[in-house]
């Protein structure tokens, strides 16, 4: 980087020294037994990463949850449920309906109702507590902890940690001035590591050598996202490739909008024009009023499945809107399936 910018980035360095003092600090705590880690009466399967940004936490869970059901084992899923209302019940899903709006679950809990039918969602700071809702009212066999890495309260028998495999680490510089969320000395509390965004190995090779430096015994597995199709609000359903050669209009708010234009563009879509809103984003009838005068002259309005749920509560019109679906897939899945069954067949509750 130049000096002038290593200069404007000096103040945002000084305030991760704080915060990188009180995230070691709060690590410490939990690890010398301090702070109680709590702990439920079957296995805990946490999805987290290190970094802020998208690197796949909820397509993971999605596939997690499918993969466990076809094993025969039964699970909920507790997320935070971020930016969404302190609704008086955790319950967003029961598996079969949906009882809480993305505005009051936050998105990604509200997606995953969706996404999954059989598998209860719950929401709540304090994840325990939802926990022992579910135990009560479900019958489960373990929970799937949404964006847990860092969620140190509950005992987890599975750590899974994701990787961005384009960005990594980005500088190494902890927030505010870089993107890392901890110190990466806690890398060693991941049992295993999922690469996420793989498009071939090989450029995945040096992240994967720092990572066994850092973390010789975590076992590292790779994954990309492959396209399902295109959906309408009505549930009108398109193949993924029928937008090959169109001129799209591209619309997200998701924390890595980079990798949905990727996607498209390697369906074959054309992004002629393009509107980026910030993640979690509340659109309101202005942004739509913008999204229609923005998007004249294109053959699609292309967005996530997040932004969907989102924006088909509107009055779309004449608006021709379509959500590119997606589903992670993990390149070693019988050997990543397995080293998560052990949970189940080796803890005893």
């Amino acid at each position: 980087k130049s000096l002038s910018m290593k200069i404007l980035l000096f103040p945002l360095y000084l305030l991760s020294l704080p915060y990188g003092g009180v995230v070691r600090l709060r690590a410490f705590l939990y690890s010398a037994g301090i702070l109680k880690t709590k702990r439920l009466p079957c296995p805990v399967i946490s999805i987290g990463n290190m970094t802020v940004g998208g690197t796949g936490k909820t397509p993971l869970v999605t596939t997690l949850a499918k993969g466990l059901m076809e094993r025969g084992v039964s699970m909920a899923i507790l997320s935070r449920g971020y930016k969404g209302k302190n609704a008086p019940d955790p319950v967003v899903s029961d598996g079969q309906n949906i009882f809480l709006s993305p505005e009051e679950s936050g998105d990604e809990p509200c997606l995953l109702s969706q996404s999954l039918k059989g598998v209860p969602v719950l929401v709540g700071k304090d994840r325990f507590a939802s926990a022992k809702v579910a135990l009560q009212r479900f019958k489960i066999q373990g929970f799937l902890l949404d964006d847990g890495f860092q969620h140190l309260q509950l005992h987890r028998d599975l750590n899974i940690l994701l990787i961005d495999s384009r960005i990594g680490f980005g500088d190494y510089h902890l927030l505010p001035r870089g993107i890392l969320r901890e110190p990466l000395t806690e890398i060693r509390r991941a049992h295993l590591i999922l690469l996420t965004k793989v498009e071939d190995l090989e450029g995945a090779r040096p992240l994967e050598n720092e990572l066994h430096r850092r973390h010789p015994s975590a076992p590292i597995f790779h994954s990309h996202y492959e396209p399902l199709g295109l959906i309408g609000p009505e549930g009108i359903w398109e193949a993924p490739l029928s937008l090959k050669g169109k001129k799209v209009f591209a619309l997200s708010g998701i924390a890595n909008p980079d990798s949905f234009t990727s996607l498209l563009k390697n369906c074959g879509m054309e992004i002629v024009k393009e509107a980026i809103y910030p993640d979690h984003h509340r659109y309101a009838e202005k942004d739509l009023a913008l999204i229609r005068e923005k998007s004249r002259g294109t053959d699609r309005v292309v967005t996530t499945e997040k932004d969907m749920l989102k924006l088909k509560n509107f009055d779309l019109g004449n608006l021709s809107l379509r959500a590119f679906c997606i589903e992670l897939k993990i390149w070693e899945e019988e050997e990543f399936y397995k080293r998560v069954m052990e949970i189940f067949q080796t803890k005893s509750y």
